[in-house]
């Protein structure tokens, strides 16, 4: 009975997240007591078995830092200068917003970055009247392909990250940051291409008002400048030097949050800048922890891993390229982030059917998730979030529309990834000592 209410209640919520007609943090809690009232598992359970509380705490230090940063004016001063550096050529605009983008969510996560971007590109497309859909696009596609770069800059590899320890912040640069910089280059250059009728050159009346807008007065050069700046890059270094001073990265960006909030204090009111904090992204994360927790409980993540092992014999090259595809078009379909919270138990299963090195399977997720949720704008967190800025600002984005674009930089990422993973990981691993 129990292992039949916990898949019930997962694909019912399942449903209704995809959907978007409730909000998802709510639905994804009422799926999660759902399962304590119907005794599926216990709040102890919950609490300290299925809530991965370092994932939840990371976020929300993260979130701390750039709500505080972003009062200074400085994403607004970057993203103006960048305009009035290219001379408002549409696509020099586009592929320096793309690449802005990318070390934004890198450096950041993707969806704080397009939270402080898609307001002013939306001012700057307006001000060049450029059609917003090509910024926007080139906005989500590479918010998630420079997420896929770090541990922090997407959500699931910050859930990989925690689920496997010596996954550090320097493994992500070495293994996931060069292949995401290729795909950066080629999307950029397919986007150039696609749109290239579409963002021709604009009336020079309009590039003068652009060149006469002043970025300086956007930044504020307060001590809130300088502190903000300075306490997110020792952050960030802190993250860089985790494997030599082993202290855990949600301790390190909680220290950061700390201080920050600490040294800013007479600047800056600490109940305004938990008002910003995304509780509804945060409180999704609790809830989908104890859905999927609840699969656990019952032993469907255990069959599901049995499953797998059973289509592809136990052999580590079909499993990681199955693993790599199925997360790619899963994650198309759904958010990535319900995807790699269920998948995450299933490789630690792949360790009792006697798969001893599971790298090369925690990449192929982190791939796969990450990119995969460029196919459909309900794909990742920050493409809906793009998608409900532009709503607000009524340049709603197309979901079929979306997905013609979507889909082929889905495949071309993934087919590359393919070629990435076999020879890099999967070829050595075939070849005797």
């Amino acid at each position: 009975m129990s292992v039949t209410i916990a898949i019930a209640v997962f694909i019912i919520s399942y449903i209704f997240i995809m959907s978007e007609k409730i909000n998802r943090a709510l639905v994804a809690l009422a799926g999660g007591v759902l399962l304590l009232l119907t005794g599926v598992y216990q709040w102890e359970d919950a609490v300290t078995s299925y809530i991965d509380w370092n994932t939840v705490a990371l976020l929300f230090a993260m979130m701390v830092l750039v709500a505080i940063t972003k009062k200074t004016g400085v994403f607004t001063y970057i993203a103006i200068w960048l305009a009035k550096l290219v001379k408002g050529k549409p696509i020099p605009l586009m592929v320096g917003i793309g690449f802005l983008t990318a070390l934004g969510s890198a450096l950041l996560d993707n969806v704080t970055t397009v939270l402080l971007f898609v307001p002013v590109i939306l001012t700057l497309t307006n001000l060049l009247q450029l059609p917003t859909f090509p910024y926007l696009l080139t906005i989500i596609l590479t918010a998630n392909i420079g997420g896929t770069a770090t541990l922090i800059g997407d959500p699931p590899n910050i859930m990989i990250g925690q689920a496997v320890p010596h996954l550090t912040f320097l493994s992500f640069l070495e293994h996931t940051a060069p292949i995401s910089l290729l795909l950066l280059v080629l999307v950029l250059v397919l986007l150039s291409v696609w749109f290239r009728k579409q963002l021709k050159q604009i009336d020079s009346t309009r590039i003068h008002d652009l060149m006469q807008m002043k970025e300086s007065q956007y930044l504020k050069k307060s001590p809130l400048l300088y502190q903000s700046l300075s306490v997110l890059l020792l952050t960030i270094i802190g993250f860089l030097l985790h494997p030599v001073f082993h202290v855990d990265l949600t301790i390190i960006a909680l220290c950061g949050a700390i201080l920050l909030l600490i040294v800013s204090e007479k600047e800056v009111d600490t109940d305004k800048i938990f008002e910003q904090v995304e509780w509804v992204t945060l409180f999704f994360f609790i809830g989908l922890f104890m859905l999927v927790g609840g699969l656990e409980e019952v032993g469907v993540i255990d069959e599901l891993a049995r499953s797998i092992m059973w289509l592809t014999e136990g052999d580590m090259t079909n499993t990681a390229l199955l693993l790599l595809w199925v997360s790619g078009i899963f994650s198309g379909i759904v958010d990535n982030i319900p995807f790699v919270a269920a998948m995450i138990p299933v490789i630690e299963e792949f360790e009792t059917y006697g798969m001893t090195n599971l790298d090369p399977l925690w990449w192929s997720l982190a791939l796969g998730a990450c990119l995969g949720g460029n196919g459909t704008l309900i794909g990742a967190s920050a493409n809906v979030v793009v998608a409900g800025l532009a709503d607000a600002q009524n340049k709603p984005i197309s979901f079929v529309k979306f997905m013609l674009y979507g889909i082929p930089v889905v495949i071309l990422s993934l087919i590359i990834s393919t070629i990435y993973i076999y020879f890099r990981y999967l070829l050595p691993f075939q070849q005797p000592l």
